[in-house]
């Protein structure tokens, strides 16, 4: 291709790249559902203004370079400490989950569409892939709880590298025109390398960043050069010793860079994100626009058939397996199982595989392998497509179907009350974050999978960077009031928490909070009424304190027009078996009360619901429905 036409092709990619970004944002979808569908529509499936001799021998480089940008910056916003709120379930998932992803798959492709067992193995590990460019667009639009996203992501990242090492080691041996390695010895080999030149390049550039004036002027601005330079140098490094080495090098290296204390860590990640969206957005475009037509359609149902296996059987499967035994509800484990759309690295590698193949058709004058190479990208592509728009599309809404959207709620005190609540909201789903100062029980907290920072509740900083200003709960529950105090003074003035509450270790210092509107829990009287409730009344005692096992009870504001104006005997009939009204008000503290059958249900009334747990959630759908 012309010069002339190139520059403007390139120009217009990017250009319709941005158009695409915004256009999801508005409409609050993972953006590489438009990149895609830009790609088709400009590319040979389509229009065919961008085809595989637009860019010439050029884009495998180009989009080699894209990847480690693109890995780079997803391994830079991992951090260790968002790994280990949930570290025995994404140890999992990048292993066993990663295990069983990789033979299903496999055995899905052999068996459905009757490739060698050798090429199906090669699907089989490229469609491991999640990563970063699919995962984290999905999470900007999606609040899941910390550990939901630190899962997904930390899978993400992990199993980008590994499938990407694992694919090209088992395509060696399927290539007839290269001379494979050991499995074991190909992927060892790749994997050291790369982490070696990673980890490397990571010290050169903290060593840079650290101790190097980098002129004062124009520190902030060389420091992203350099962070953007380090990726591309540890890339391009380690694929020089090793193919594919290179993507464990630009996620080595962002991994341990995002991990440690350096100057200007801010502007280098608001730098690096506004490159990787440019990058993504020409990667997906170019690589969807090179899709063959007839390799979609060769594939016909028998790709179908293993997109569903893949995405309906496979996913569910590996994520409960893989989140046994963890701190996750029911629905946040059907959420995750339902989100698994692959991303840049199954899409770039299955391209370059595909030509080599078809090179080597040629080379050895082998139609068969030639219908091979359409099948292994028509696969890919098809799984990549639907996942990305059924999956990614769809996220929002089955995220809200499945009640996984929870609020987030900051606890200051990581002590016995601040745990036993914590571990109580997270049992209901609700995103909780502990602030506590002590090294040795933020450790604890964290082993025991809750979401903790260390730091003083009272500072500003420290609330922010736990959420405050997304937070609808904060409850002070150190055993100092003064804390305590301080604490709501600043969530209320500072952040706007809607709904403050705080623990009087002692009671005289009730009025004192509740004169600033904080609604105030007295250690002494709280143990009083525990203690008159297990005398008077010991069987709802004994039920109270098992909610969350087995039954629930919630206030919830009516919106349903089904309900409004209607009586409570005949409302009742429209909950679910189980579930009652307990409590009806107004909103106002003086109008609590047990309704009679005979009361009325207006909009904006609370209604407290107890029963069943699943009852009572299926209650609060229909009081708030649309």
């Amino acid at each position: 291709m012309s010069q002339e036409f190139l520059i403007p092709l390139v120009a217009g990619i990017i250009g319709l790249g941005v158009l695409a970004q915004i256009l999801a944002a508005r409409l609050r979808v993972p953006s590489i559902i438009f990149f895609l569908l830009v790609g088709v529509t400009i590319g040979r499936p389509g229009l065919g203004i961008v085809t595989s001799e637009s860019f010439g021998d050029s884009l495998p480089a180009i989009v080699g370079l894209a990847v480690a940008i693109i890995v780079f910056e997803g391994a830079f916003h991992l951090e260790f400490k968002r790994i280990r709120q949930a570290p025995r379930a994404a140890v999992r998932l990048v292993t066993v989950g990663a295990g069983i992803a990789l033979v299903g798959t496999a055995v899905a492709v052999r068996v459905l569409e009757g490739l060698p067992w050798g090429l199906s193995f090669v699907i089989g590990a490229l469609l491991v892939a999640t990563g970063p460019t699919v995962i984290s667009p999905i999470l900007e639009v999606v609040p899941v709880r910390d550990q939901v996203a630190a899962v997904l992501e930390t899978e993400g990242i992990v199993n980008d590298v590994t499938a990407a090492i694992t694919a090209v080691v088992l395509f060696e041996t399927v290539n007839p025109t290269v001379a494979g390695e050991g499995l074991i010895q190909g992927f060892a080999l790749r994997l050291g390398e790369g982490l070696l030149v990673g980890l490397v390049v990571a010290g050169i550039l903290y060593y840079l960043l650290r101790y190097v004036d980098l002129s004062p002027g124009a520190a902030p601005r060389n420091a992203r050069l350099l962070a953007l330079a380090g990726a591309l140098a540890a890339y391009a490094g380690a694929n020089q010793l090793a193919s594919e080495a290179g993507v464990a090098a630009a996620a080595t290296a962002g991994l341990a860079l995002g991990n440690v204390d350096i100057p200007y860590k801010d502007e280098i990640t608001d730098f690096k994100g506004d490159i990787t969206l440019l990058v993504l957005a020409f990667v997906f475009i170019a690589l969807a626009a090179q899709l063959p037509p007839a390799a979609i359609f060769d594939v016909g149902l028998a790709g179908l058939g293993v997109v569903v296996v893949v995405a309906v059987v496979i996913r569910p499967l590996l994520v409960f397996v893989s989140t046994v035994g963890d701190r996750f509800t029911l629905s946040e484990r059907l959420f995750i199982s339902a989100i698994g759309p692959r991303g840049i690295i199954p899409a770039s590698v299955a391209t370059l595989f595909a030509t080599e193949l078809r090179a080597a058709a040629t080379e050895l004058n082998d139609p068969a392998l030639a219908q091979q190479a359409d099948l292994l990208i028509g696969t890919v592509f098809l799984v990549i497509f639907v996942t990305a728009v059924v999956q990614g599309g769809l996220a929002r809404y089955i995220a809200q179907y499945l009640n996984v959207i929870p609020m987030r709620v900051i606890i200051v005190g990581g002590g016995q009350v601040g745990r036993a609540l914590a571990e109580r909201l997270e049992d209901r789903g609700e995103n909780v974050v502990i602030i506590e100062e002590d090294d040795a029980t933020v450790e604890s907290l964290r082993n025991d999978g809750f979401a903790a920072v260390i730091g003083d509740g009272t500072d500003t900083e420290v609330l922010r960077k736990s959420g405050a200003e997304n937070a609808k709960i904060l409850v002070a529950a150190t055993g100092d009031d003064d804390t305590n105090l301080l604490v709501a003074q600043l969530s209320k003035t500072n952040f706007g928490v809607e709904k403050i509450l705080a623990k009087a270790n002692n009671s005289d210092n009730v009025d004192a909070f509740e004169d600033l509107g904080v609604s105030t829990i007295s250690a002494a009287m709280s143990a009083a009424w525990a203690i008159d409730n297990q005398i008077e009344r010991p069987d709802l005692a004994h039920w109270m304190t098992d909610i969350g096992e087995t039954g629930d009870v919630q206030q919830i504001e009516v919106t349903n027009e089904e309900l409004i104006g209607k009586r409570v005997r005949e409302v009742g009939p429209m909950l679910p078996d189980g579930c009652l009204i307990a409590v009806l008000s107004n909103g106002d503290s003086d109008s609590v009360a047990v309704p009679s059958a005979d009361t009325v249900v207006n909009r904006g009334d609370h209604v407290t619901l107890l029963g069943r747990r699943e009852a009572v959630r299926g209650g609060m759908e229909l009081v708030q429905a649309d």
